[in-house]
């Protein structure tokens, strides 16, 4: 069962600073090891420090544990799909501050209210390209608070 509220702030400090952006605690959230892995590995090569969740209750329990910054979560997980995983996160006062970014294969305009009516912030459609997952994730990283 996951706890409705986390126990604790975040256990680490922010990240450093680089030349355009801060280094980001990101949580990847995708029950496709190979999907997950790769988006994982591409985000250390921008310099932030990613963690990985294969399912929803996994997710929000580690989330709680270590406030993330910004969640990437498909929206095709099983159990507690992706939208019920940023709704519960809107709802958890130590996580509605975190950016939420539905990194999903549907792409439709009613997949796209239908995720920002559950909480997402943003809507990236797979497959994503790199050079627009490093510009959205920079663009987080300047807005998120030092």
């Amino acid at each position: 069962m996951v706890s409705s509220a986390c126990s604790s702030a975040p256990s680490s400090p922010p990240g450093e600073r680089t030349q355009d952006h801060r280094c980001l605690r990101v949580l990847v959230v995708d029950d496709d090891s190979d999907a997950a892995d790769s988006l994982m590995m591409l985000l250390k090569i921008f310099g932030h420090e990613v963690r990985v969740a294969r399912d929803g209750p996994t997710a929000l329990d580690l989330a709680c544990a270590d406030v993330p910054e910004l969640m990437l979560v498909d929206l095709g997980l099983p159990g507690m799909g992706g939208c019920e995983v940023a709704w519960r996160a809107r709802r958890t006062p130590e996580l509605q501050e975190v950016v939420l970014v539905a990194f999903t294969g549907y792409g439709r305009e009613e997949d796209q209210r239908r995720t920002f009516e559950a909480g997402f912030d943003h809507h990236l459609t797979k497959p994503v390209d790199p050079a627009a997952l490093q510009e959205l994730v920079a663009r987080c990283s300047r807005a998120v608070r030092p």
